[in-house]
């Protein structure tokens, strides 16, 4: 096999640092939820997500870099399914509200929103609009169903009709 040529040598070499430059070090696997701080705003209200209660959410698109916060697990679904969202979903997460406060979810309760469970038209109040409850079991979402009414639900069930009639009203 012939040897590569000094000029071949400085094509892959730079070929490698331009590849290395196009990476800044993450992957869409890398991200995980970002903390809630106390100055954080919602990407769709503009409202400081710490001042309202019940679960938010966080996303990550394809691509992106760092996670895109919103003040409540509804308010997040609404963006994410929309139609030039949803196909660039990387990763989303909502509270584990069976593991934190409802007044103050806590930053160490994010579980993926693909895989949890969503209680919509329940009695508990929530920052904006009405909120979507949510849980990493079926258990914990139905014992919350018992206490505040409701209708248990998975993430590929939830449709944006629905996502943005809630949003807009307080309670069922």
């Amino acid at each position: 096999m012939p040897h590569p040529t000094m000029l071949q040598r400085f094509a892959i070499a730079g070929l490698i640092l331009l590849l290395i430059g196009c990476n800044d070090g993450t992957s869409d696997t890398d991200i995980g939820p970002a903390p809630i701080g106390k100055d954080d705003i919602c990407h769709v209200c503009g409202m400081l997500i710490d001042a309202m209660p019940g679960p938010k959410g966080e996303l990550a698109l394809a691509g992106d870099s760092e996670v895109t916060k919103f003040c409540s697990a509804a308010e997040m679904l609404v963006f994410l399914l929309q139609p030039e969202n949803a196909e660039r979903i990387a990763h989303a997460w909502v509270h584990d509200m069976a593991h934190t406060d409802w007044e103050r979810p806590g930053n160490d309760a994010f579980i993926s929103a693909q895989d949890a469970w969503y209680v919509s038209g329940h009695s508990r109040p929530g920052g904006m609009g009405h909120p979507l409850a949510t849980f990493s079991t079926r258990s914990d979402a139905e014992a919350f169903k018992r206490d505040h009414g409701g209708i248990i639900e998975r993430f590929d069930e939830l449709e944006l009709d629905q996502l943005t009639r809630m949003s807009h009203t307080n309670h069922p």
